[in-house]
């Protein structure tokens, strides 16, 4: 919590009607070392992906907002606390955190992907990952995975306090292969020519969605109108092609309105029809 403290912190100062009627900025956070999600910025403080997006968020909601960068680790623990009105850092919805928060269903489909040191044999199948040293960014599902897999597979687990130091270990042959999601080993991968991206574990697909505490409803509620509404108008997908490269075709989770609010089939979910008023 120390770390999260000393956090920089990033100011986005949006006008709107909201703020002229006394309501406070909304607070949320991210893992700063996460490119390209949020990275820090040659002009100083933090850019990418989820900047942009809650930026666009809290202008269309009328507020301002402020987001603190810090490790990824610190970041539900603040939430529950108090610290943040919501979290905006892609967080992985697995059961084990919705039974806890609540989400908004998801903007991008994350997947587990391996990012290997340039000439390494490629990664063909879980086997090929027996006995050998794996790195990520602690607090994520990445590690869960390993420290799961651990007995079964032999694994030794790296976690470090970014991501960018779990892709920095395996470059230096500290580590094997570095476990993270899929948009961020593309993007380390065209960065860096001595990390490549490798094998995607089947099955692993999931939300990544915005997190709230178990009290949040209504505010997961309008943030999620939200989204909605900057999927239909292409908003997401074009932030989308503008930080991963690609565009998203119609069975990407930035142009798939989910039925009710919250990812379906997961705990807090509800089901109420959706019903944005987009502008």
């Amino acid at each position: 919590m120390r770390r999260l403290l000393a956090a920089a912190l990033i100011s986005a100062a949006v006008a709107g009607p909201a703020m002229a009627q006394g309501q406070p900025p909304l607070r949320c956070a991210v893992d700063g070392t996460f490119a390209p999600h949020a990275f820090p910025s040659l002009q100083g403080g933090v850019q990418g992906f989820q900047i942009d997006l809650f930026r666009e968020v809290a202008r269309r909601m009328g507020r301002e907002i402020v987001i603190d960068s810090a490790a990824f680790s610190g970041l539900i623990p603040a939430l529950n606390a108090g610290r943040y009105d919501f979290l905006c850092a892609p967080t992985t919805v697995t059961r084990e955190r919705a039974e806890a928060l609540l989400f908004t269903e998801g903007y991008i489909w994350t997947e587990l992907q391996f990012g290997i040191r340039r000439g390494t044999p490629p990664i063909r199948s879980e086997e090929d990952l027996r006995g050998k040293t794996i790195s990520v960014n602690k607090g994520t599902p990445y590690e869960q995975w390993v420290t799961n897999n651990a007995q079964r597979l032999n694994l030794t687990l790296m976690a470090f306090d970014s991501q960018a130091d779990a892709a920095q270990a395996v470059i230096q042959g500290r580590a094997y292969a570095n476990l993270s999601g899929n948009t961020v080993v593309r993007y380390s991968a065209s960065r860096t020519p001595q990390y490549v991206a490798d094998y995607v574990l089947p099955g692993s697909r999931l939300h990544w969605g915005t997190p709230f505490r178990r009290d949040s409803g209504a505010m997961r509620n309008q943030v999620e109108d939200v989204l909605t509404c900057m999927k239909r108008d292409g908003t997401i997908a074009r932030l989308s092609e503008r930080w991963f490269g690609d565009r998203p075709g119609p069975d990407q989770a930035e142009n798939i309105e989910f039925p009710g609010y919250g990812p379906p089939d997961m705990p807090g979910y509800d089901p109420t029809p959706q019903n944005p008023r987009c502008s």
